[in-house]
């Protein structure tokens, strides 16, 4: 059988190109790579080992295809038997739409954590941002994004809204700067829609918002926004973000400081009831 025939039978389009790549694909690819590099094969003697065209192999390798089973299974066979990638192709997951590549495993694990702290001062909170918000944030994305890739990305951070009404015994905690609030992005009719928006999703008794004033004279967060969550295991997990970048913090004594500083910062910040009340004057001002 040729490797083209091979290939063609393949069920459920699994080599097709991955929109989207995963870290986990990745790095799975990295690994085969690797492994293929060091048993000496080409990735043309590689790809006739496991009945897959050298274009395959290479897409694989650089995290562009989801192996499909027979694939790592004569992957695992030609470089060793070692159990790597048969153990590691079971952690395999495709590229979420709409995600940021840096944020994907946070966002994975906000959906499991049993609370979740939020300090932003630069833009809405995603989980409590408005679809118009959300829009007006994308639109002015540079480069620019396609129409495709907008709605994507709003798509996605509607999803992502999901888990404050569908976890209702889960404390979710925000800070937000009252400059952020005050912003006119997108309009004022997007602003008005975007406060009516945090007075809503703040009612429910395990969602907390608290705002940092302008006149605040104290401020423990300087450093930029931050967020802190608690695994189910009760592993406290610590996440930091700048431009086109993320950094997932797990390191307890780094963790520890950053919690520090939240717990100063809801101190200096305005009660939840005088937030509220400041939310509203926000709504009838726009």
């Amino acid at each position: 059988m040729t490797t083209d025939h091979v290939e063609s039978a393949v069920p459920g389009g699994e080599c097709e190109r991955e929109p989207d790549p995963s870290d986990s694909l990745r790095t799975f690819g990295a690994v085969v790579q690797a492994l293929r590099e060091h048993a000496g094969l080409s990735r043309v003697q590689f790809g006739e080992l496991v009945r897959f065209s050298r274009h395959t192999v290479e897409s694989v390798e650089l995290g562009r295809r989801m192996p499909d089973e027979s694939f790592v299974e004569r992957a695992e066979e030609a470089l060793g038997n070692t159990g790597a990638l048969r153990h590691s192709a079971q952690f395999l997951t495709r590229g979420e739409a709409g995600l940021a590549a840096w944020f994907r495993r946070w966002a994975k694990l906000e959906r499991v954590a049993v609370s979740l702290c939020t300090y932003e001062c630069r833009l809405v909170p995603g989980l409590l941002q408005s679809e118009g918000y959300a829009r007006a944030l994308f639109e002015n994305r540079i480069p620019l994004l396609t129409d495709e890739q907008l709605e994507a990305q709003i798509a996605a951070r509607m999803e992502r809204q999901r888990t404050l009404y569908e976890r209702p015994t889960v404390p979710f905690h925000f800070i937000v700067e009252e400059a952020v609030l005050r912003r006119r992005l997108g309009g004022a009719e997007v602003r008005y829609e975007q406060l009516n928006h945090v007075l809503e999703h703040t009612l429910p008794r395990n969602v907390t918002l608290q705002i940092m004033p302008l006149e605040a004279e104290c401020h423990s967060c300087m450093d930029g926004p931050l967020r802190l969550l608690e695994t189910p295991e009760g592993r406290r997990l610590a996440y930091s973000e700048g431009q086109e970048s993320g950094r997932l913090i797990g390191d307890p004594k780094e963790v520890r400081v950053l919690q520090q500083r939240y717990d100063t910062l809801r101190s200096q910040a305005l009660h939840p009831k005088d937030s509220r009340a400041l939310l509203e004057r926000l709504r009838g001002e726009a």
